[in-house]
């Protein structure tokens, strides 16, 4: 009878192992798939002129330098205000919070904003900031709506890397006679900086790949501005680009360029997050 049943038991770990290892298998082959499909239609389509130039409607040539600058200025104007307010509402949640059930609700609120379609975002995005703060459709209010949008995912990020650091080295840093934010800032914050910048980086893969929001609160013109100029101005990111490209023009060449190049940032951050990750967890264990 026990030979039986272990033997059903084996027989049923066995599926188990093969249902996973086919699903494992489904999933890396539809991402190298996916690589290879864009990759291997956008990298041709790349040109030195493509990337260094702005669109031109007098000769009909495409360049994508506006597009690529917009993504870099919504990218640092997004993690210079969501950074210390994300990381600091964290801290205070975790350090200084001491009613339970209004942490709890504020995470509760979080989890409830990361679920929200970013077409939504972009939507009340164009309400409040565009039209009743009256900022018109700028990068500015792309910005504060993708604000809204990564907030809860660094603030629960940081989070979790707080609560990683063993009581004991608060405990101890007290016995010496530090103060409460001495100890955040000099014993906590450093022990937990590691799940911190992951969280950022990949807040910037998030905001690197949204579109539904830019629609409504960036706009997708092609112009060429400096940082500030900008900021006030509408102006189309790559994702935003890519779309305006293949849905509204047909130009599929360049889509699929623009594609291939997003694809190729969204990898590196990827690395970049795990080397990162690796970097600060070796410097721990010395």
């Amino acid at each position: 009878m026990n030979d039986q049943i272990s033997q059903k038991r084996r027989m049923k770990i066995a599926a188990m192992k093969a249902v996973t290892m086919v699903a494992a298998a489904l999933t890396c082959a539809l991402v190298v798939f996916l690589m290879i499909y864009v990759l291997g239609k956008g990298l041709p389509e790349i040109t030195w002129k493509l990337l260094s130039t702005k669109r031109s409607y007098l000769t009909n040539e495409i360049g994508i330098l506006p597009d690529i600058l917009n993504t870099l200025y919504i990218i640092l104007a997004s993690l210079v205000i969501v950074i210390p307010i994300g990381a600091g509402a964290a801290v205070y949640l975790t350090e200084y919070a001491g009613n339970k059930k209004m942490v709890s609700l504020i995470e509760y609120a979080a989890e409830t904003l990361s679920g929200i379609p970013s077409i939504i975002y972009g939507l009340v995005g164009m309400l409040f900031f565009c039209e009743f703060l009256n900022m018109k459709t700028s990068l500015l209010a792309g910005a504060l709506t993708l604000v809204i949008m990564n907030l809860p995912t660094i603030m629960r990020t940081t989070q979790e890397s707080l609560k990683t650091v063993p009581e004991s080295y608060r405990e101890g840093a007290f016995g010496l006679g530090a103060g409460k934010w001495r100890v955040i800032r000099t014993v906590v914050l450093p022990g937990c900086i590691d799940g911190v910048i992951t969280g950022c980086i990949l807040s910037v893969g998030r905001i690197l790949g949204e579109s539904a929001a830019l629609l409504f609160t960036a706009g997708f013109a092609h112009a060429l501005n400096g940082f500030w100029e900008g900021l006030n101005s509408a102006g189309a990111t790559l994702t935003v680009a890519l779309y305006v490209y293949a849905k509204e023009e047909g130009k599929f060449d360049v889509a699929f360029a623009i594609a291939a190049i997003l694809m190729i940032l969204t990898l590196l951050i990827n690395l970049l997050a795990y080397f990162v990750g690796k970097y600060f967890a070796k410097r721990r264990s010395l």
